[in-house]
């Protein structure tokens, strides 16, 4: 004791400084490995639950220069994408991420890029430029196609390269009779808001549509289902500033907005070729050919609806689509994929009177439908409204019943309708036909 009173009396300041940092800076060291170990069991339960491999495009953090400020953590509009571990951030929830890039904004250091793919899974993306071109000259691609997903940032890149668009006509003004400036094909978030902005602009435009309405993919969504969840601002209408928008309210709103700007949009008119003649590309759809300087696609990813290719699919009991769930009251129901769409389907479909649902999806976990709906379908399966039959294959339909295979078990039930939501096939075929690179990125931008 004696001895630690010399100490304290010769070296007062250091043992000041020793006695304040046992108080301070110990308890927020620990503090701080407690998070670390919360967020690790989160990646820990993402990776048993296969909710932690990205489906499309995430953020790709090079912790060698992540300094660990968390701006990416609280920047994240989605929540639990990102997580502190030893003070450098990581993914825990890569799958949940939509493409925001706040994360990457946000970061002070620039340690985080979003990327599509990864080291094992590849995703098939069309070569484009940071001006929307493709490697084809003056053929352009903005929105869900180009890979990036959320309907705030289709409306932006829509604008965004008719801006371009705009910009290179100056450089070459060229008018020759019969040859329009642009053509846009969709009418979903990209090609509405590249309309706007082309009839803005003064451009010589057309917009097609292949379906009756527009909408894009939001289309084949169940009814009442949120389609949007951010602020949006159109070129010709302002800022759509409510925050969730259901289905209806967002055609609607398309409609309004079409009759206040006075856009021209053809529908029921479908793409079919196109082939570059010098200047301007001849384009042919399902009721006319144009001849265009200028071609944007903003036809979205799902393509023709992916299908089983099982005997019976072709029946009218199989659909690949679900418009009107209260039509299926009292029947009994097949659902088929595991995505959000299938969730959502299987869920509108239990929310009906009398009706039986089994929602059959060939992976052991829902990894690739969002946190919200997969909690909501958890507590219908609780409430057992939905049953659920997890590593399953339908193997065929045959009159009013479907023979499904979970392991070495072959399960025959019966069914009034089946509906096969199991995504849709990139249209890269098309792409390809039309010379636009289409590269497979494994973890790369």
């Amino acid at each position: 004791m004696e001895l630690l009173l010399r100490v304290f009396e010769a070296y007062p300041v250091l043992i000041f400084a020793i006695i304040l940092a046992s108080i301070t800076v110990v308890p927020y060291i620990l503090y701080e490995k407690r998070k670390s170990n919360k967020v690790q069991a989160a990646i820990d339960k993402a990776k048993r639950l296969g909710l932690w491999e990205p489906v499309t495009i995430h953020p790709k953090v090079n912790r060698d220069i992540c300094i660990g400020s968390g701006a990416c953590v609280s920047a994240c509009p989605e929540g639990k994408i990102l997580g502190l571990v030893d003070n450098k951030s990581m993914t825990v929830c890569a799958s949940e991420c939509v493409g925001h890039g706040a994360c990457a904004r946000a970061c002070p250091v620039g340690a985080i890029e979003l990327v599509f793919g990864t080291e094992r899974r590849g995703v098939d993306i069309p070569q484009v430029h940071p001006n929307f071109e493709t490697n084809v000259k003056r053929l352009y691609i903005a929105g869900e196609l180009g890979g990036m997903g959320l309907i705030r940032n289709s409306v932006t890149q829509g604008k965004e390269a008719v801006g371009y668009i705009k910009a290179a006509l100056k450089e070459t003004p060229y008018r020759t009779q019969g040859v329009i400036d642009i053509l846009i094909v969709g009418a979903g978030p990209a090609g509405l808001s590249a309309t706007l902005m082309a009839q803005k602009e003064g451009l010589n435009y057309i917009t097609i549509e292949r379906e009756e309405d527009v909408g894009g993919a939001i289309l084949s969504y169940p009814r009442s289902k949120v389609v949007m969840t951010s602020p949006a601002d159109l070129p010709l209408y302002g800022k759509v500033m409510k925050k969730e928008i259901s289905k209806e309210e967002l055609i609607s709103l398309w409609g309004d907005i079409s009759a206040k700007t006075g856009i021209k949009i053809s529908t029921r008119e479908a793409m079919i070729s196109s082939e570059p003649k010098g200047d301007y590309f001849e384009v042919k759809t399902s009721g006319r050919t144009i001849l265009t300087r200028y071609l944007l696609l903003s036809i979205g990813r799902r393509g023709a609806p992916r299908k089983l290719d099982v005997p019976g699919e072709k029946s009218p009991k199989v659909m690949y689509r679900l418009l009107e769930p209260e039509r299926y009251a009292n029947m009994r129901l097949l659902v088929v994929g595991g995505g959000d769409s299938a969730l959502e389907s299987a869920m509108a479909l239990a929310s009906q009177a009398g009706t039986q649902v089994t929602l059959s999806y060939r992976g052991d976990s829902f990894s690739r439908a969002k946190a919200p709906n997969r909690a909501r379908l958890d507590a219908m399966v609780a409430e057992g409204k939905i049953n659920v039959l997890y590593q399953s294959n339908v193997l065929k339909f045959q009159g009013d019943k479907v023979d499904i295979s979970r392991g070495e078990r072959i399960i025959q039930q019966e069914f009034d309708f089946a509906f096969v939501l199991a995504g849709g096939v990139a249209p890269n075929d098309f792409l390809k036909k039309a010379g636009v690179v289409v590269e497979t990125k494994y973890g790369t931008r």
